[in-house]
């Protein structure tokens, strides 16, 4: 493999990588301390739409990891911000909660049911009959259809729940149309937050725990990849990928190091 420039910028998953159900991971605290007191940029990711920057900052402070609001990347962030390029003051009809209606607030968007330019569908613990189907009548109709991210079942402590993916699958089905997903692995995501915090790829590195999103939306974007084994992914489930990592540890104690 060639030999890369040093890292000088980190982006880092969230679930997974500095917290599982709720707890931080060993090493997650001296990880983002590290961060903080080298002064290199860092993003902390998520796919999840469901929260702002600012209920995560809440949260995260509740678990004893300080990460400023400007450093938190959502994928309803992201898809604002590809929604905004696309069609500045355009209309959407969202099926979401507050992380996903507040972004698309602050960059201008209307939201209405009423022949809006999108059907912008995220997460949310209530996907309700009723809105699903007004999804795929406007879609039908000709609003475009944009996914904040493919991921098809998320974590909680009872077990898997379903995902925007898989939500987003159902309305394909009614209505033969495939969402455009700007979250992960699209690198939309990862080149909208370096650009956020003038980082570059070449210099920068991407943690996560996932194959299928964070480290192929990191290799996509150009980035060293670390994939760490305290979430989904197991060390059998690599070789299945065709694609690989730039390096596998255990978990995101093995990276303060290297701050």
């Amino acid at each position: 493999m060639s030999t890369r420039r040093p890292i000088e910028s980190w982006l880092t998953d969230m679930d997974g990588v500095l917290i599982h159900e709720g707890t931080p991971i060993p090493g997650a605290d001296a990880f983002i301390k590290g961060l903080k007191e080298s002064g290199k940029p860092f993003l902390v990711l998520t796919n999840n739409s469901i929260y702002t920057p600012r209920d995560l900052h809440a949260r995260l402070t509740r678990m004893g990891l300080d990460v400023p609001v400007e450093n938190i990347w959502t994928s309803a962030l992201a898809t604002a911000k590809f929604l905004d390029d696309q069609r500045p003051g355009g209309t959407a009809y969202v099926i979401g909660e507050a992380g996903l209606t507040t972004a698309l607030h602050d960059v201008g968007y209307i939201l209405t049911d009423t022949d809006p330019d999108y059907v912008v569908l995220g997460e949310t613990r209530t996907y309700s009959f009723e809105a699903l189907t007004k999804a795929i009548r406007l879609i039908n109709n000709g609003a475009r259809f944009i996914g904040t991210n493919p991921d098809e079942t998320g974590p909680s402590p009872e077990g898997v729940l379903p995902a925007t993916g898989s939500v987003a699958a159902l309305i394909t089905k009614a209505t033969g149309k495939d969402p455009y997903f700007v979250g992960k692995p699209n690198p939309l995501m990862m080149r909208a937050g370096l650009n956020a915090i003038g980082a570059h790829s070449e210099t920068s590195a991407m943690i996560g725990d996932r194959m299928d999103t964070d480290v192929l939306a990191g290799l996509e974007s150009g980035m060293t990849t670390f994939l760490v084994l305290t979430g989904l992914t197991t060390p059998a489930d690599i070789d299945r990928h065709p694609f690989r990592p730039s390096r596998v540890v255990n978990s995101i104690a093995d990276l303060v190091a290297e701050i």
